[in-house]
C-alpha cells in the first residue's frame, strides 16, 4: 500500500534433511552438497531405480575408448556407479557449475577403486568444450538451466555425440493441459507427505524454487531434442511429473 515500506525477506526456512533456502533462491551450494544425496534421494520418487536404469543402458554403448559426460553430476554418485561398472575402462567425467558439489565429489571419490578414470569438474555444461563421446547423461539438471539458453545446450550435447552414442535426459516435467497439472502437482505434494516432509518444509521448497527450477512439458523436450537433431527418442521412465527420455544420434 502507498506509504508503506516494502521489506525483502532474507531469512532462512528449513526444506528438510537439514538444508535451508531462501524464497526463490534455491542453491546447490551452501549446505546442500553435505546433505544432497539424502535429501534427493526422498524429494524425487524412484530417483536411485532411475540410476538403474541409466547403468543398464549404459552396457550399449561404452567401450574401453568411449568417453562418458555426466552434466550436473552434484556429488558424484551416478558417475561412480557407471565407472564401478564399466572397469574395463573409459573416461567418466562429472561436470557440476557449485565447486562445494565438485569438492563433495571429489572427497567421495578417495575411496572409489576406480578413481583413475573419473574427473570431476567445476565449470559450465553450457560452454564445456566436449570430447567426442558415446554417452551423456543429465539426471535432473536441465531443469535448472535457463530456458532462454536450454535449447543451445541440447544442440551442444547433441554436436558432442559420436555418431551412434547416447543421450539420457530425466526431468520432473508439466503436465499437458492445467487440469493434468493440478492433479499431478497433488499428487507430487501427498508423495513428499509420505516421505515425512513437513507441510512448511514442503511450503518452503516449493518457494524456493520459484524462478529457479523451470520444467518443460514431455512435449517441449521433445521439441528441444529434435531440433536439436535427435530423431531417435523415447521415453524410459515415467512417474507422475518425472521423466526419463532416451535418445540415440
Amino acid at each position: 500500500m502507498a506509504g508503506m515500506e516494502s521489506t525483502v525477506e532474507t531469512s532462512l526456512d528449513s526444506v528438510g534433511d537439514g538444508i535451508d533456502s531462501l524464497n526463490a533462491a534455491w542453491s546447490f551450494g551452501g549446505n546442500t552438497p553435505k546433505n544432497f544425496d539424502s535429501h534427493v534421494s526422498k524429494s524425487v520418487p524412484k530417483y536411485k531405480d532411475g540410476h538403474d536404469i541409466i547403468l543398464s543402458l549404459s552396457d550399449f554403448f561404452i567401450n574401453k575408448q568411449s568417453t562418458v559426460y555426466e552434466l550436473g553430476s552434484s556429488t558424484g554418485s551416478l558417475t561412480r556407479k557407471l565407472a564401478e561398472r564399466h572397469v574395463h575402462g573409459g573416461k567418466f567425467i562429472g561436470i557440476d557449475i557449485e565447486e562445494a558439489m565438485t569438492q563433495q565429489a571429489t572427497t567421495q571419490l578417495s575411496a572409489h577403486p576406480a578413481h583413475k578414470n573419473i574427473t570431476f569438474l567445476t565449470d559450465d555444461i553450457l560452454n564445456f568444450p566436449y570430447d567426442k563421446s558415446d554417452f551423456i547423461v543429465a539426471y535432473y539438471t536441465v531443469q535448472f538451466i535457463p530456458p532462454r539458453v536450454r535449447q543451445q545446450l541440447f544442440d551442444h550435447i547433441y554436436q558432442s555425440l559420436n555418431w551412434g552414442g547416447a543421450f539420457v535426459l530425466f526431468e520432473k516435467v508439466r503436465g499437458p493441459d492445467a487440469r493434468f497439472q493440478d492433479i499431478i502437482s497433488s499428487l507430487y505434494v501427498d508423495y513428499k507427505f509420505e516421505q515425512g516432509y513437513a507441510a512448511h518444509e514442503i511450503l518452503a521448497k516449493s518457494r524456493s524454487l520459484k524462478g529457479v527450477l523451470e520444467p518443460f512439458s514431455t512435449a517441449g523436450n521433445l521439441d528441444m531434442l529434435n531440433r536439436a537433431g535427435f530423431v531417435d527418442v523415447m521415453t524410459i521412465f515415467k512417474h507422475i511429473c518425472f521423466e526419463g527420455f532416451f535418445c540415440i544420434k
